[in-house]
């Protein structure tokens, strides 16, 4: 499918076509109290990015990520579709660096431990999932290669306790349900990923790691909607 998503449409483009910048998502589903709820955080409004957007905790790919060594691998199916159609040359070592992105901002960001007990311990990163990838399109203000991760909040050693004190890049967090989030002021990349996850959770699952993966970018003036699947 192709079309001029509403998102980008009309927004400001610079001559200087930049490079897009490897980054990653975690979307967190907690499930231990009724209803599913979903982990999201309030941007500060002085941010270039997405200003006063609640979003999920994520960032971008540091070289450090590529360096640390997991106490548990990723789940090969997970490792197989970020590996497939990755810029460049596809290696392990990058694919873990992206998961481990997420994680590693998911600390910074909220506060909240996933796969570890402290910050220090190398993190597991089998709980993840690759969900969704999304490319922002040439001529925009920022660039990213964004990868969404799914993982139940189960995998989170301080969940109820997170060092966050809304000083940081995310100004407020709360667990909240799909009709909770749908009032919130929302990127349509975030709106387009909770609308692919609610036929999972509306069936009190989460999505399995072979799960096929929307794939999002421009092509010339269309935004395409593909998949990544093994």
């Amino acid at each position: 499918m192709s079309y001029d998503h509403p998102e980008f449409a009309g927004s400001k483009i610079h001559a200087k076509v930049l490079r897009p910048k490897d980054s990653a998502t975690l979307i967190l589903v907690r499930r231990d109290r009724g209803s599913p709820r979903i982990l999201m955080g309030q941007r500060a409004g002085g941010h270039a990015f997405m200003p006063n957007k609640y979003v999920f905790p994520g960032g971008r790919l540091d070289s450090a990520d590529c360096r640390v060594k997991p106490a548990r691998d990723l789940h090969p199916a997970t490792m197989a579709k970020l590996m497939a159609r990755m810029r460049g040359r596809p290696t392990e070592t990058r694919a873990r660096g992206l998961a481990h992105a997420a994680v590693r901002e998911t600390w910074e960001e909220a506060g909240l431990l996933f796969g570890r007990p402290k910050v220090e311990q190398a993190p597991d990163l089998s709980g993840l999932t690759l969900f969704m990838r999304a490319i922002t399109p040439p001529g925009r203000t920022r660039r990213y290669d964004s990868r969404f991760f799914v993982a139940d909040a189960e995998y989170l050693a301080n969940i109820d306790d997170p060092h966050h004190d809304g000083g940081g890049e995310l100004l407020t967090l709360s667990w909240l349900t799909l009709d909770e989030i749908a009032s919130l002021d929302l990127p349509l990349i975030t709106v387009d990923a909770l609308q692919r996850l609610k036929p999972f959770l509306d069936q009190g699952q989460l999505p399995a790691h072979d799960c096929p993966a929307s794939f999002q970018y421009y092509r010339g003036r269309n935004w395409i909607e593909d998949t990544i699947s093994l």
